[in-house]
């Protein structure tokens, strides 16, 4: 089993880390063509690209700027550690030991703009690159052309018997699930407000996190036990789900 999430826009350097291993990243050599295509591109330019501020245009230059290999320890941190968002507050790998580390390490992929697949302990150096930007390459118009194929396979070569998508749909498209190996399935998590159940997007991405907190606690190897998942309230609605999309729901009280 292995399960997929999405990077976070926010990141966390400063935090003290609860360990010092680290890995490294397959897809560095192609990070470092997209950084050398980004430094050439001056703040109003990136602020255009990815419709952000002048000031976040500026921090992101400087930071293509710094780029640089190799990475290590002192210039860059551990992927899972790195970012921080509701998917990695409901994760909270901090708080793991060892063996939940070990877990992470063989069940957890993250998807990047910049990365490509990151296995969680990867060193990164900060950065901003949606795998939506629309950034023209010698592959192509956009980042998912210029991924191509090669993060499905980096998945397919994973062997695993199936994939959890916690992933946004941005990020899950790079995977281009029509040519995984493997089933898909994609755990949707609704909360009731306003008189029905619905997707509200900060609770989603946070149970997100949870789920894949629920299943390196419980060392899940089976993605059927995923079902049992119960953390902050959600439990598995069966009657409205199928082989390829779980749905999760929980009603807080009014």
């Amino acid at each position: 089993m292995l399960m997929l999430i999405s990077p976070a826009k926010t990141l966390d350097y400063q935090s003290p880390l609860p360990t010092k291993h680290h890995t490294e990243a397959a897809f560095l050599a192609r990070s470092e063509q997209l950084i050398t295509q980004l430094r050439q591109l001056a703040p109003a330019d990136l602020s255009r690209l990815m419709a952000i501020s002048d000031e976040l245009a500026v921090l992101n230059a400087g930071r293509y700027h710094s780029w640089s290999l190799p990475f290590t320890p002192a210039n860059a941190r551990a992927a899972v550690f790195a970012f921080k968002g509701d998917v990695y507050e409901g994760l909270d790998a901090y708080s793991f030991d060892a063996r939940g580390r070990d877990y992470l390490e063989k069940h957890l992929r993250i998807l990047s703009g910049l990365y490509g697949l990151l296995k969680p302990f990867d060193l990164i150096q900060p950065y901003r690159l949606e795998m939506g930007t629309r950034l023209a390459n010698p592959e192509g118009k956009d980042l998912y052309a210029f991924w191509g194929d090669a993060i499905t396979q980096a998945v397919n070569a994973r062997r695993n018997d199936v994939v959890i998508n916690l992933a946004s749909e941005e990020y899950f498209k790079s995977v281009k699930p029509r040519l995984l190996e493997v089933p898909v399935i994609t755990p949707v998590f609704e909360d009731y407000k306003g008189g029905r159940y619905k997707i509200i997007s900060f609770y989603a991405k946070r149970a997100r996190g949870l789920m894949v907190r629920y299943a390196a606690l419980n060392n899940v190897s089976d993605a059927a036990a995923l079902k049992h998942f119960d953390y902050e309230g959600y439990r598995f609605v069966p009657e409205d789900s199928d082989a390829s999309r779980w749905l999760f729901r929980r009603r807080l009280q009014d």
